[in-house]
């Protein structure tokens, strides 16, 4: 039911001569056009190495198979343009993320576009079978509207996920533990369905396509209701740990004499690096849509901004230290934070950072802003597709 989450390595994307190899030739051309969101058979042939008359055929394949579209584009030279295949709009994956105070669902085309999206705000913590549901739902409405094919859904949990068959073991701001959420979604939805932790999947996305493409090693970090989400990627792939959980990079300690995290632990970075501390500085709650323009400015949250990027710079300063990152992502309100702190963070971290390991290390905000989490769910969930496009 589940698939690997770790992309792939840019090399895997490279095609073969070897006609005994159609599934992998397909594979990579699907992968090449829906990471790129379309691309020239010409271009197809340059990324592969494969010739032109096998370019045509695998094409000829997918576009039976009612995944890609082929583009004629009009003459404007000598010449004739090469024609450009397009992945079809109506193939998506089902992207579902709870969170304590709302479910987001969303409808992820071939080509990494949202093409429907929906977020239900909740007075509590949603249930698994309440999420399941909800996902149920607007999956059914979405299909009476249009016509999409629905062929997996992936679901981002803030929490310990067991990847290989969607077992949520721990989820305590959700209050969740041992949940298989995988199998009851894949059930109801009658499709395949991937289950990962949202700072794996937000780590995910921003590598394909957004401020960590093309850097081997980085860190991501996810500011959001639930608290602090961590994921380290390592030349292309998610570091998983001994029992698939590493990351947890926003129970780190922070204060031992701190406040009492959900984890059950005391001080961790989260309950430090905090939104609902920033929203009791603002004078009441924010709108998450709409946080920078919300947050406003005062004494009160400029000190707590000036606050919560001292210890942010600390705890960025302990993960560079371990894992010696390229680029460190923030997301979430945490970006808001290092757009406003920015200057005092980088200060502060090279100087708790065990030299000279910060020497060359770039901190950015996430540049998929608040799509990260989806897109990567939905990365998760079409893993199986394009692997093997044609099912054989």
């Amino acid at each position: 039911m589940a698939s690997r989450v770790n992309r792939p390595r840019a090399g895997e994307a490279l095609g073969t001569r070897n006609e005994a190899t159609r599934r992998h030739n397909l594979s990579s051309l699907l992968t090449l056009v829906h990471r790129a969101d379309g691309l020239s058979r010409a271009d197809l042939t340059r990324a592969t190495g494969l010739n032109r008359s096998t370019i045509g055929a695998l094409v000829g394949d997918l576009v039976d198979a009612g995944l890609v579209t082929e583009e004629h584009p009009e003459t404007t030279g000598v010449g004739r343009p090469s024609p450009v295949v397009q992945p079809r709009r109506d193939v998506v994956a089902l992207a579902v993320y709870p969170d304590v105070d709302a479910v987001s669902l969303a409808l992820v085309a071939l080509g990494h576009r949202i093409v429907a999206r929906e977020r239900i705000e909740l007075p509590q913590s949603p249930s698994p079978a309440m999420v399941v549901e909800l996902a149920a739902d607007a999956v059914a409405g979405w299909v009476e509207e249009g016509s999409p094919r629905v062929v997996g859904a992936g679901v981002a949990v803030p929490g310990l996920v067991r990847a290989e068959d969607g077992l949520v073991v721990r989820a305590p701001h959700l209050e969740w533990n041992d949940e298989p959420l995988g199998e009851e979604l894949a059930e109801a939805l009658d499709v395949p369905v991937d289950v990962d932790n949202d700072a794996n999947a937000g780590l995910i996305a921003e590598s394909l396509y957004g401020a960590g493409q093309g850097v081997s090693h980085l860190i991501y970090l996810n500011g959001s209701t639930s608290g602090i989400g961590g994921a380290v990627g390592v030349t292309g792939s998610v570091l998983r740990g001994a029992d698939g959980f590493a990351g947890e990079l926003g129970h780190i300690l922070a204060d031992p004499d701190g406040l009492a995290c959900h984890c059950g632990r005391q001080g961790c970075l989260e309950t430090e690096v905090n939104l609902q501390r920033l929203e009791a500085a603002a004078g009441g709650p924010l709108d998450h849509s709409r946080l920078e323009e919300s947050l406003g400015s005062s004494a009160a949250v400029e000190d707590e901004l000036t606050r919560q990027a001292r210890v942010l710079a600390r705890g960025i300063a302990n993960v560079t230290s371990a894992f010696n990152p390229r680029t460190v992502i923030l997301g979430g309100f945490l970006g808001l934070i290092l757009d406003r702190r920015g200057d005092l963070i980088r200060e502060l971290v090279v100087r708790h950072t065990f030299a000279p390991l910060a020497d060359s290390l770039t901190l950015t905000r996430a540049a998929l802003v608040e799509d990260q989490v989806l897109i990567g769910a939905g990365e998760l969930a079409f893993r199986s597709l394009l692997a093997d496009p044609l099912g054989e």
